[in-house]
């Protein structure tokens, strides 16, 4: 009920009337997989450079049905970060604004739910310019492939069970390939993958086989 208030809300106060549609019912079965590449790990002062979608119907995803970026930044980009994705501050001097990004970034999404790896973060780094642009964040519903990982394979493990919710990790647990890594589109499409063999393993009530910790081996003395 909170959720429904909170979006109801948001609704009223949004600022431009053009993105109205962001509030109305998904299509059926739709979903967006999307992925950011940042100056840095910090919301507060760090940015985005690169951001990427992929819709998502039924069972398949719509690889010619997808949104690319490059953006040029407001905060200098960090060693680490650059390290990650390989992005330089030349690579990205010519993208386009955030708010030139946006307009499109927006219209492409719709009011479909957002599928993501560690999405909570991608999303408020989008939601900075969003809220400056329509006085509120996006509203579309967030679906974590990492929880919906750990429910499939971990859910019902004793204490202390030792859990792995690595990007690598999950590809390879699914039996799915490792495209080019910190790519946004790469990333968005590999999360894609995760999302639609997690949502058929749930379809089909099937678990995540763990492995068997090894019983401690005990030594009399004599």
């Amino acid at each position: 009920m909170f959720a429904a208030l909170k979006r109801e809300l948001s609704r009223r106060l949004l600022r431009d009337q053009d993105y109205r549609f962001l509030f109305e019912p998904p299509p059926a079965s739709e979903a967006v997989s999307l992925d950011c590449e940042t100056t840095g790990l910090s919301v507060r002062d760090d940015d985005v450079v690169t951001v990427a979608a992929v819709k998502i119907r039924g069972a398949r995803i719509l690889a010619s049905e997808r949104f690319e970026a490059t953006v040029r930044p407001t905060a200098r980009l960090k060693p680490d970060a650059i390290k990650v994705h390989g992005l330089r501050e030349q690579d990205v001097a010519n993208g386009r604004t955030m708010a030139e990004v946006l307009p499109s970034l927006l219209r492409f999404i719709g009011s479909r739910p957002l599928v993501g790896f560690y999405l909570e973060f991608d999303v408020a780094m989008l939601n900075k310019h969003v809220r400056r642009m329509l006085g509120v964040g996006m509203p579309n519903r967030q679906i974590e492939v990492s929880g919906a990982y750990y429910d499939r394979k971990y859910g019902d493990a004793p204490p202390g069970t030792e859990v792995d919710l690595r990007f690598t990790s999950i590809l390879k647990d699914l039996g799915l390939p490792v495209l080019d890594q910190h790519d946004a589109y790469s990333d968005a499409l590999m999360t894609a993958m995760m999302y639609l063999t997690l949502e058929d393993l749930k379809a089909r009530d099937i678990r995540i086989p763990r492995r068997r910790a090894r019983p401690a081996m005990w030594y009399g003395g004599g």
